[in-house]
């Protein structure tokens, strides 16, 4: 390196100055400027590359000819004025710059009549910062770049190079140490495993959902029917030569399937670029920008669109708690830790081997929350779900006694993690109307989804985890000894409603040893699909939103691998078939049956019939619209007995129809049902004056409507 590259201001030593020029082209064999008065060559005064001359004039461009023999003519880039305002420094240092990817990162633009690229980088504590490029050799003395002090942010404009180029900064760290750096603002990147940023063109996608985003809020309040198909891109499935399809391949295959089963969401692991593919995209780098894996950001907004065009909401997954430490990422970015926490007792994270965003840190915190509304805002997508919530709530998560460090107060709750999310929360809901924000969060933290006015964190919905792990421990059992662990199926109404609560069978339940659904399940063959369909018929009628992992329809009994794809020949056969049919059946009715919605954060639209039935495994409970709607009766017998004039107490007289059977023979049950509807008789049971007497088919689930009374 030389001294040019240790220059405070290189703006103060390149370019015009006092009727003289200099420029550092290192290689360069010769430099000539260019004015009104014609051209004029400069002196190389130094071998590593300085070239400066005496210039009359104000506007003129350089003309630098190589070794190659290549000559470029290019406006000098330290000939320009600043490129960010002061507004744009005040609202970074603030951590509320909502535009920020439009502003840092590489934004190709005209500035001073000129085309070209704007880079910007917040590095406070570098001693030097460099764009690097094909366009200057990859070498880091070519293009120094300003630092605005007031906000620590470099900047530099640099003419002639557009959108498409690769790109990287070399940063001189405080360390004394020079790394190159992808852009932690990139709106594009290199496919994986390559590493550099590639300069975005400015997005200015035309989109055609206008009355679907005027009305989604429609479809995502807490009485909607949401039934969420949760899919990890590259492995639903893969074309017939290998590898993975891009965003129009995905919809043109994942769009007319989701509809035909009638989920009204997907939600897609983080898209976000990641360097690891086995990571499922849970350690992203670049938060601004959709995997390359999958083609181009205009591709992943058309995806969208086509979403919606259909009816199909888009969740995406979203990773704020940590990200990985690979060299070429945020780690240490400036020889500091300036997007992490430098003690690694609240910087590293054991169990995934990550690093922590330091929220306290308002610049760190207003990027992920601008990262939160660029896919909101920009990419149209209907709701975040927040992994790993319950791990930024807590200073002491996954840590023994002396692993962790206390708040001010001296607890071990994350004061600047809770703010962040209550922040994030409240900006969201400011300026994306009907969007939502769904934590993963597995503790009893207090108040998620209540508003943050009334000091909640905002969320509009949790995953429940609480429940996902009751039941299935409780359905993983062979029935001979269900009646010993009757509580864990009763226990989830007990909070169901202290919370808006999704109800989840996620990805992480069928990997690692977990098994799949399916195999998850005891007994036969036979017994195995009979318990799976009972099961997801009692999710599906239980409260809560519903969200089903992707091969969970179709009963895949491998465990998912991220480097293959879904079992689809599976579906040849009939019992894995039927499951798919029970699954679509499920989500017609549970859009058809208010009483299946409407309350799924209500108590008053659930109630217990049987819950105490241990000895049969037998679960009865009655759902209800506050509006009106007829209510149901949802019974469940998890044993392989059918259990005939079983009665159930009822606090509507008349008529009572089954609507849904999961032992019928169309899903490759038994076929035990009521093939008439039943009439309730005026016999008192479980506290009602009447009552009614069913039939529960073998390791099934049934719904019952009341029809009214008899005229």
């Amino acid at each position: 390196m030389t001294h040019v590259d240790w220059l405070p201001d290189p703006f103060a030593f390149l370019g015009p100055h006092d009727g003289l020029i200099r420029t550092f082209q290192p290689g360069a064999e010769a430099v000539s400027v260019i004015g009104a008065n014609g051209e004029a060559a400069l002196e190389a005064v130094s071998p590593e590359g300085l070239f400066a001359g005496p210039f009359a004039g104000s506007g003129y461009t350089l003309r630098v000819r190589w070794p190659d023999g290549n000559v470029v003519e290019q406006a000098d880039p330290y000939a320009l004025s600043p490129v960010l305002g002061d507004l744009d420094l005040h609202l970074l240092r603030e951590g509320r710059h909502w535009d920020l990817p439009l502003r840092l990162g590489a934004n190709p633009r005209t500035h001073d009549g000129i085309a070209g690229t704007a880079f910007a980088l917040w590095a406070p504590n570098a001693r030097a910062v460099s764009v690097i490029g094909a366009f200057v050799g990859w070498n880091a003395r070519r293009l120094p770049m300003r630092l605005r002090h007031e906000a620590g942010v470099w900047e530099l404009f640099v003419p002639g190079v557009g959108a498409g180029e690769a790109y990287k900064f070399a940063v001189l760290g405080a360390d004394g140490v020079w790394r190159e750096k992808a852009d932690p603002l990139a709106r594009a990147t290199e496919r994986p495993p390559a590493t550099a940023s590639i300069i975005a063109p400015a997005p200015d996608f035309s989109w055609s959902d206008a009355d679907w985003m005027a009305g989604r809020a429609d479809r995502q309040h807490a009485g909607a029917p949401i039934s969420i198909y949760e899919l990890h891109v590259s492995s639903w499935r893969r074309p017939w030569h290998g590898g993975e399809h891009d965003w129009d391949q995905i919809a043109d295959q994942l769009i007319p399937y989701v509809v035909d089963m009638g989920f009204s969401h997907v939600e897609l692991m983080p898209i976000m670029e990641h360097p690891f593919g086995g990571s499922w995209g849970y350690q992203p780098l670049s938060q601004f920008a959709p995997s390359a894996r999958y083609g181009s950001a205009e591709q992943f907004a058309r995806f969208v669109d086509r979403c919606h065009a259909a009816g199909i909401g888009v969740i995406l997954d979203w990773v704020p708690a940590h990200f990985p430490s690979d060299a070429h990422g945020l780690a240490w970015f400036d020889g500091t830790a300036l997007y992490e926490h430098h003690d690694p007792r609240e910087g590293f994270h054991p169990d995934w081997n990550t690093l922590i965003y330091n929220l306290g840190r308002q610049e760190v915190a207003g990027m992920l929350i601008a990262s939160a509304l660029w896919w909101l805002e920009r990419f149209h997508v209907d709701g975040l779900r927040v992994d790993a919530v319950a791990s930024m709530l807590y200073r002491d998560y996954s840590r023994r006694a002396g692993e962790w460090v206390p708040n001010i107060h001296g607890g071990r709750e994350n004061l600047e993690a809770i703010d962040f999310l209550k922040r994030m929360n409240a900006v969201v809901a400011e300026r994306c109307p009907g969007a939502v924000t769904i934590a993963e969060e597995s503790t009893a933290f207090p108040g998620v989804t209540t508003a943050v006015d009334f000091d909640g964190l905002g969320f509009a919905f949790k995953w429940n985890m609480g429940w996902m792990n009751d039941t299935l421990r409780y359905m993983e059992r062979e029935p001979a000894y269900r009646r010993w662990h009757h509580g864990d199926m009763t226990f989830g109404p007990v909070y169901a409603f202290s919370e808006r609560f999704i109800l989840p069978l996620s990805h992480d339940e069928v990997v690692h040893g977990k098994h799949s659904l399916i195999a998850k399940m005891p007994g036969d063959r036979w017994q195995q699909f009979a318990n799976l369909r009972a099961y997801l018929a009692f999710m599906w009628a239980h409260p809560g939103k519903k969200l089903l992992f992707m091969g969970g329809e179709i009963a895949q009994r491998a465990e998912w691998n991220h480097d293959g794809q879904l079992d689809w020949a599976a579906l040849t056969d009939g019992d894995h078939l039927g499951v798919q049919t029970l699954v679509r059946d499920l989500n017609a009715l549970y859009r058809a049956e208010p009483a299946l919605h409407q309350s799924d954060a209500d108590p008053r639209g659930f109630a217990w019939a049987v819950g105490d039935d241990r000895d049969n495994s037998v679960l009865v409970f009655r759902r209800a619209s506050p509006y009106g709607a007829p209510p149901l009766l949802c019974a469940v017998n998890l044993t392989p007995v059918p259990r005939h004039h079983y009665r159930v107490g009822v606090g509507e007289a008349g008529r009572w129809s089954e609507i849904f059977n999961s032992d019928d023979t169309r899903y490759g049950g038994s076929g035990v049902r009521h093939p008439d509807s039943l009439a309730t008789q005026p016999i008192p049971a479980h506290g009602q004056p009447q009552s009614l007497e069913i039939t529960l088919p073998p390791l099934a689930t049934i719904l019952l409507r009341h029809e009214g009374t008899d005229a």
